[in-house]
């Protein structure tokens, strides 16, 4: 049984930061390409971000680069996104995603395991 858990989100004030975590089990946790995505009231799922299995690539919406930092531990099977500067807009619904077999992808239909809803809110 493939299992996505999660971590981290909460509540944090406009320019803090928050670690979200994904665990993972059940799995061949390095043959996966891992992705996080959001979202937020009223507004469609997005991808934030995705790595693929080996950790050598990564990909960022634009919202997201040069604030959020995608990693995974394939010894740990868990994978984490770094958000700093956080903004009002960034408040959503974190999910994180696992694919089978493919590099790092975007589109939401490429991913077959996801975790469970996130809660993240950005105010003050």
């Amino acid at each position: 049984q493939v299992q996505l858990v999660e971590s981290g989100g909460g509540l944090v004030q406009p320019g803090g930061s928050l670690r979200l975590s994904c665990a993972t089990s059940g799995i061949a946790f390095s043959y996966s390409a891992m992705g996080w995505f959001r979202q937020a009231p009223g507004k469609e799922r997005e991808v934030v971000s995705c790595i693929n299995m080996s950790g050598g690539g990564t990909c960022y919406a634009d919202a997201a680069k040069g604030r959020f930092t995608i990693t995974r531990d394939n010894d740990q099977k868990t994978v984490q996104l770094l958000m700093a500067s956080l903004k009002p807009e960034d408040t959503a619904v974190y999910y994180c995603a696992l694919s089978v077999g493919l590099g790092c992808t975007t589109g939401a239909d490429d991913y077959e395991y996801w975790g469970p809803r996130n809660q993240v809110t950005v105010s003050s």
